[in-house]
């Protein structure tokens, strides 16, 4: 089934009306859908590179408006939907240790979730759960998904084709890796 998803929204690339798609699945990603909104940003920017920010931009703002969605779904409705989410990911019985120590990290979370492969959907979904206050959890989304959608368009716009690859297969190690060391970074000025 994932694969049939995964090749839907590759198709709808193509389509006449994709930037209403790329909307569609970018607020639904951030709350149940599987498919992250890359798949369908990387063949739009790479047929029309002119249209780079435009596509980032829909992203980014159909996103946090869907992070806002899973975030009342976290809030108001854990049980019915949130927990049932949570638990096709696979992450459902790591939930309530982690819910604990959550909105110790929240920004942190919100921040690393956005920028990298991990499910964002499913921290919305936990910070609505864990009341995270809403304008951490909407400044972090907004700088989190922006760093993550205008760093694809820049590379895209930038480099085209050739870069394809290297986003497909190694965005997110790169981007663990920038998170690692900004923590490092922190840390270090904090404590040392």
């Amino acid at each position: 089934m994932i694969r049939a998803l995964y090749d839907w929204t590759l198709r709808m690339a193509d389509h006449r009306h994709a930037l209403w798609v790329l909307a569609f699945v970018s607020f639904i990603e951030s709350s149940v859908f599987p498919i992250p909104p890359d798949v369908l940003m990387i063949p739009m920017i790479l047929a029309r590179p002119s249209r780079a920010w435009l596509i980032a931009t829909v992203a980014l703002i159909a996103s946090v408006l869907g992070g806002l969605l899973g975030y009342a779904i976290g809030a108001f409705a854990y049980q019915e939907i949130g927990q049932p989410i949570l638990a096709a990911l696979g992450k459902g019985d790591a939930m309530e240790a982690f819910s604990t120590r959550f909105n110790d990290f929240g920004f942190w979370a919100v921040l690393t979730a956005g920028v990298t492969p991990f499910p964002y959907k499913v921290i919305t979904i936990m910070s609505g759960w864990t009341g995270m206050p809403l304008f951490t959890f909407v400044a972090t989304s907004i700088l989190a998904r922006a760093l993550r959608f205008f760093l694809v368009a820049a590379l895209l716009w930038k480099f085209g084709a050739p870069i394809r690859d290297f986003i497909e297969r190694r965005l997110g190690l790169l981007t663990i890796l920038f998170v690692v060391l900004l923590f490092g970074g922190f840390y270090a000025t904090r404590f040392l």
